[in-house]
């Protein structure tokens, strides 16, 4: 397959709208209702991290689809894991 470089730009803008804003209805749900019961500290953990690392990534190779939703991204799933080590903390189990 030939692709031009502003078709595999669009797919990128692309994949990176649809798996970012994949994020936003967790994120409103969790900062709304503050349960955070089903969100895994582990995976969120590793999550955030490794989306930082493609945020970093990105940076270096400076390809905007990867930077802007990388960027979008990690701001929400830090968000969900810092509220998530908020709750963890004052549950008393």
């Amino acid at each position: 397959m030939n692709f031009q470089a502003h078709e595999i730009e669009t797919i990128g803008y692309c994949a990176a709208f649809l798996t970012t804003f994949a994020f936003l209805p967790q994120a409103i749900h969790s900062w709304r209702t503050r349960n955070l019961s089903g969100v895994s500290l582990g995976m969120y953990s590793l999550f955030t991290a490794g989306v930082g690392l493609w945020l970093i990534y990105g940076l270096i190779i400076e390809k905007w689809p990867l930077i802007l939703a990388n960027a979008i991204t990690f701001a929400l799933a830090l968000g969900i894991l810092l509220l998530k080590l908020r709750h963890t903390s004052k549950d008393p189990k």
